[in-house]
């Protein structure tokens, strides 16, 4: 029999939540077929044989966590479904899956951690039978499942002090069962070397925190979300951000908007503003190089194609699929390209390759009201930018006050790579190009 693995789908990617088996043991699989489907810490995407035969084996139950390599599945002859995976793809002894309550909007339990993992020593205890603290680094990254971690905090468990017993350290259910029910006492960390008091210097101590578990329901972060916090974190620990706002005026941009539409309308194509924005960023990064930018390990790299995140909300976080070569393709193909990304980055269809890159950011919120607002870098990028409402507002042209449509565009800057003035310069090159749009049509 062949075996199914979880697979690696980027660099970051440690494990994967098996969501949903699409197909069930017995059932006849062709190359390509998808068998399940499967979130990553960015989307979620059909997990496709590259063997043909049946299904024989499913190793892993829906919403478990599985490590990338751990096998999932297999297929093989007809006669051997059921009956057992080889040696090779059978699981050491994993804890078993144990359910939470099920909210009463969803239908099914979560289940944890049924996987099959390699088989590790559990924690390390001390004579007196109470688990030993783990030693863990400042900053290390803490293992453990969204269940792990919502049962360690109804039972006031500190779980940067446990040792996991799972791969790589990750703390299993096991780790905290006997804590959970008395068994042993649940481990507390080190005490830290209380601060001198301030009375001295005449001022009042600061109360300590409340150690009390917050009151409210507990909502398990998607991986999406705790991928893009941690991003969004790192992003505004190590960047020194800073901003710069100009207005552009939308009128005549809109209006060419409606023509190029009246003119693709037979092929079905619909130009959005923030394709108009798409292709104006396009031809300002070809002028003002700079930007278009990423800094990577004090190492400054101006890139030569110009790939354009577009961000898109999602139900559990957000994800931004890039237009490659946006400078040189047309409003038409620009549009054809934005609707495919946004549709598939909804239903779970994109592939790591177009979303994993891109050289500069575009967020726009203008279709929710919104007047202005600022981002945050998406690293190793120099900058990104924010695009509010365009409204319509009093301006004087010609000496005369007419209505104009106002957008506001706003950039987050990375000033390791950019100063004031480049980014100034970038956006009167998108305001040249939005305020005359046949620009857009002509470069």
């Amino acid at each position: 029999m062949a075996t199914v693995i979880m697979p690696k789908m980027g660099d970051a990617m440690e494990e994967g939540t098996l969501l949903k088996w699409l197909k069930n043991p017995g059932d006849e699989i062709a190359v390509g077929d998808p068998i399940a489907e499967i979130e990553t810490d960015k989307v979620t995407l059909e997990l496709e044989s590259d063997e043909a035969g049946f299904l024989t084996n499913t190793l892993v139950e829906e919403g478990a966590v599985v490590p990338i390599g751990t096998p999932v599945a297999t297929i093989g002859a007809e006669s051997e479904v059921g009956q057992g995976a080889p040696a090779a793809a059978e699981a050491p002894t994993a804890e078993a899956p144990a359910q939470e309550e099920a909210p009463a909007a969803e239908a099914a339990p979560v289940q944890e951690e049924p996987a099959p993992v390699a088989a590790t020593a559990p924690a390390a205890e001390s004579a007196t039978g109470a688990p030993q603290v783990a030693n863990r680094q400042p900053g290390e990254r803490l293992r453990a499942s969204p269940l792990v971690k919502r049962l360690a905090a109804e039972h006031g468990i500190d779980l940067s002090v446990v040792a996991g017993s799972g791969p790589g350290g990750r703390i299993i259910k096991n780790d905290i069962n006997d804590f959970i029910t008395g068994a042993k006492p649940i481990p507390q960390a080190a005490a830290q070397e209380a601060p001198a008091t301030p009375a001295a210097n005449g001022q009042q101590p600061a109360a300590a925190p409340s150690a009390a578990t917050p009151k409210g329901n507990l909502v398990e972060l998607s991986r999406i979300r705790r991928t893009t916090g941690a991003r969004m974190s790192e992003s505004k620990r190590d960047i020194p951000h800073y901003y710069v706002t100009s207005e552009v005026d939308l009128t005549a941009g809109l209006e060419f908007r409606k023509q190029i539409n009246a003119a693709l309308e037979s092929e079905g194509v619909k130009v959005s503003v923030n394709d108009l924005i798409v292709k104006a960023a396009g031809l300002a990064l070809r002028e003002h190089p700079a930007v278009n930018s990423s800094f990577v390990n004090d190492q400054l790299y101006e890139h030569d194609n110009i790939d354009i995140n577009i961000a898109i909300s999602l139900q559990g976080g957000l994800i931004a699929p890039f237009v490659p070569g946006a400078d040189g393709k047309s409003l038409g193909s620009i549009a054809r390209i934005t609707k495919d990304l946004g549709e598939r980055a909804r239903n779970g269809g994109l592939t790591p390759d177009e979303y994993q890159g891109g050289t500069f950011t575009i967020s726009n919120l203008g279709m929710f009201d919104v007047d202005e607002f600022i981002a945050v870098i998406n690293p190793p990028q120099a900058a990104i930018l924010a695009v509010g409402s365009a409204r319509q507002t009093p301006v004087v042209r010609d000496g005369e006050i007419v209505i104009g449509n106002i957008m506001k565009l706003t950039v987050s800057a990375d000033h390791r790579v950019l100063d004031g003035a480049a980014v100034a310069g970038f956006l009167q090159s998108v305001r040249k190009y939005l305020e005359n749009p046949m620009l857009l049509a002509v470069s």
